[in-house]
């Protein structure tokens, strides 16, 4: 599977460039930007294409990171913001204050992998053990059953959902200083490939190729919710969908009040049985039935 950090579906290089001009609902739009998640790009890419091929409406899709795209659309400037973490509150605020009503949809679940070099013989830690190594309280392999070695750091810049995601949720404090903040999960990636100390979180898309295998190069390691709790995996589709496995999270599009036009075929082409079978060929998981009311809630 293919990672790109920074890529733009459709080209449109035609005299005049079709920009929806971002307004809530969309009646005529020629054209859809969308812009944010590093995680989500490639799967939004995908989905992207597959409707333009079936569609009149072109579909730009840029990455950047999950504030970014948030900033974008509280500035008017994409009809969608790509987000792998909710909207913070002061966020929420500043939209509202600029006249932009953000309405959340789900697209699709993924399960954060942690991922070490293939050398490594750790295979399991904690959520606690992965919180204090990312802290810098753990600095050792050695400490958590592994070669004596210093740990190496890879994660995100503090522009990412995924950075955020994972500090709220695994660290509930803040990052090393010593960690490696990358531009996104494909850097991570071969970061922890070439280092033997590496330690990095990623979306799980970029762990595995379209046929569901592992990518080579590198280990997945499995995550207990503690040290009572079972070892999970996030390469199980049924741990990750029903919560066992302790780093999953839902991925999020953010839209300027409710959708309409082509802004929302587009949308519901990403949450039918076509778009949701993208989303598992690209490594990630379906919507689960406990978010589907909510999602078409926010349709309506």
């Amino acid at each position: 599977m293919k990672k790109i950090g920074f890529i733009i579906v459709s080209i449109l290089l035609m005299g005049t460039l079709l920009v929806s001009g971002c307004a809530k609902g969309g009646d005529s739009q020629e054209m859809l930007q969308i812009k944010g998640s590093d995680t989500e790009l490639s799967l939004v890419q995908r989905m992207a294409e597959q409707f333009m091929q079936e569609n009149e409406t072109k579909v730009a899709v840029t990455g950047g990171g999950s504030g970014t795209g948030i900033a974008a659309l509280i500035n008017g400037e994409v009809d969608i913001a790509n987000a792998s973490r909710p909207m913070k509150d002061e966020e929420v605020e500043q939209a509202e204050s600029n006249g932009v009503e953000p309405v959340p949809i789900v697209v699709a679940m993924d399960g954060l992998s942690i991922i070490v070099h293939p050398n490594n013989p750790v295979e399991n830690l904690t959520v606690e053990q992965l919180g204090a190594i990312y802290r810098g309280e753990i600095t050792n392999w050695a400490d958590v059953g592994g070669s004596d070695l210093e740990i190496s750091l890879y994660g995100r810049q503090n522009n990412s959902g995924t950075f955020v995601f994972f500090r709220d949720a695994i660290l509930k404090n803040d990052y090393s200083e010593n960690m490696k903040r990358m531009n996104g999960n494909a850097q991570i990636v071969e970061g922890v490939k070439t280092d033997a100390a590496g330690i990095g979180y990623v979306g799980v898309g970029y762990v595995v190729d379209t046929a569901g295998n592992q990518v080579e190069g590198l280990r997945v390691l499995k995550v207990a919710k503690d040290e009572n709790s079972p070892y999970v995996s996030p390469l199980n589709k049924k741990d990750v969908m029903s919560g066992a496995y302790p780093v999953a999270r839902a991925l999020y599009q953010y839209t300027n009040g409710t959708p309409e036009g082509a802004l929302l075929d587009f949308i519901k082409f990403e949450l039918s049985d076509q778009g949701q079978e993208i989303a598992t060929e690209e490594g990630f998981f379906p919507v689960p039935d406990d978010i589907k009311p909510e999602n078409n809630n926010n349709l309506q």
